[in-house]
């Protein structure tokens, strides 16, 4: 698991942020911090700590003193900012202080999540050590440059394709287009279109189930990365 410490100022938004980085599989949160002092103290005692999804507005302070003094400190962990800092000289002090992503508020949960599941390819990718030939380094920098947002052929939306991942991700065992339709309230049809697209894509897997009579029903899975 990649233990992650989120910090953010409003609570609230913490603990949102926090069930999103639980959705994702194979992140844990580690722990939340409201303000600059409480996140070093985090970083400083927590057992084990991956990443750290960084807030740039701090009542005491701000994201980017976090991280210079997480490096003075000797902490190595990974960063990502999480804010609604938007002016380029943060964003380019962010980059020159080590923050590997940058993500502006608002965003939707699958924004967080393409920016998280970036992150894990990254970390696999790294975990063979040794020397890099030029195509690795090539992978290791086209992780961090992940898009946003999903990219979705024309005509479908985002939304649904949000929708229709969270009902597999919550499902206990493989569902078919009648079963997700019911559990998201879009068509059947709709469903299907969906579940192909994410079939195509390799974010599910499809497995038939055989009953007594008639055509073999199709059931999806989502595949964990």
């Amino acid at each position: 698991m990649i233990e992650v410490l989120v910090v953010d100022d409003d609570v609230r938004v913490a603990r949102v942020n926090a069930a999103y980085v639980e959705k994702v599989p194979g992140f844990h949160v580690a722990g939340e911090a409201h303000n600059a002092a409480e996140a070093l103290h985090r970083v400083d005692t927590l057992p084990r700590l991956d990443l750290v999804l960084l807030d740039h507005y701090l009542p005491d302070g701000t994201g980017l003193t976090v991280v210079q003094e997480m490096r003075r400190r000797g902490h190595q962990t990974d960063v990502i900012m999480v804010t609604a800092a938007r002016d380029v000289s943060t964003v380019q002090a962010a980059m020159r202080h080590g923050a590997l992503q940058y993500l502006v508020k608002p965003f939707a949960f699958a924004g967080l999540r393409v920016k998280l599941e970036a992150y894990a390819e990254l970390r696999r990718t790294l975990d063979g050590g040794g020397e890099a030939e030029q195509a690795q380094v090539d992978r290791i920098f086209g992780a961090l440059s992940a898009p946003s947002e999903p990219r979705l052929p024309k005509g479908h939306s985002p939304t649904t394709a949000e929708l229709v991942r969270q009902a597999l991700m919550s499902a206990e065992e493989p569902l078919s287009a009648q079963e997700i339709a019911e559990r998201t309230g879009v068509s059947r049809q709709t469903a299907q279109r969906y579940l192909k697209l994410l079939e195509r894509t390799g974010r599910t897997r499809l497995t038939l189930k055989y009953g007594d009579a008639g055509r073999p029903e199709h059931r999806y899975a989502w595949v964990t990365p």
